[in-house]
C-alpha cells in the first residue's frame, strides 16, 4: 500500500515524539490525534491526523479494527527512511531522480507530474499547487532521513 501523506516536514525526535504518544492499546484516531497534540506543538486535529497516518505508513504505529496503535519495535532512523521510501507515494520516483543530479522543487514536481493518479488530480480544484507542496514535503522529509541533500534551493541524492 502506498501513502499519499506528506505532512509538514519535522525532526526525527519530533517523529519519535508523536510515536509515544500513540498507546500500546489501539485507540481511536480522535484521541491519538489529541495525543499527538498534546505531546508535541501541533495545534489542529486535520494536522494531527496527517502525522498519524505518516507514522503509519513508516511502520511506527499500525491500526486495528480497534484503532491505532503504537508498534513494539524501537524507533529505528534507517528503518523508518526505508519505509518512507517504500510506502509514501513518489519518494521512491523523486529519489531516484535526483540521483541522476540536482533538482529544485519546480523540477522535482515535473518529474512526479505525470505519476499523480488522474482521481488526485480531480479531487482538488487547485491539484497543481497542493501537489507541489506535498513535493516539496516530500523532500524535505527525504533530508530528515538522509536520503538527500539540500544546498543552494536545489536537492541532491546521498550516495551510499
Amino acid at each position: 500500500m502506498r501513502y499519499k501523506v506528506a505532512p509538514p516536514p519535522r525532526s526525527l525526535e519530533f517523529l519519535e515524539r508523536a510515536r509515544g504518544a500513540i498507546p500500546l492499546v489501539p485507540g481511536d484516531e480522535a484521541d491519538c490525534c489529541r495525543a499527538i497534540q498534546r505531546e508535541t506543538d501541533v495545534g489542529d486535529r486535520e494536522t494531527a491526523q496527517s502525522y498519524l497516518v505518516f507514522l503509519r505508513a513508516l511502520g511506527l504505529v499500525a491500526e486495528s479494527e480497534r484503532g491505532y496503535y503504537r508498534t513494539g519495535s524501537d524507533f529505528e532512523p534507517e528503518a523508518a527512511a526505508e519505509a518512507f521510501r517504500r510506502s509514501v507515494f513518489g519518494v521512491d520516483v523523486l529519489v531516484d531522480a535526483l540521483a541522476s543530479g540536482p533538482l529544485d522543487a519546480d523540477d522535482a514536481f515535473e518529474v512526479l507530474r505525470d505519476e499523480i493518479p488522474r482521481w488526485e488530480r480531480e479531487r482538488h480544484t487547485d491539484w497543481v499547487t497542493v501537489w507541489r507542496e506535498r513535493v516539496e514535503h516530500l523532500l524535505e522529509w527525504a533530508v530528515t532521513f538522509g536520503l538527500a541533500e539540500k544546498t543552494a534551493g536545489e536537492y541532491v541524492a546521498v550516495r551510499a
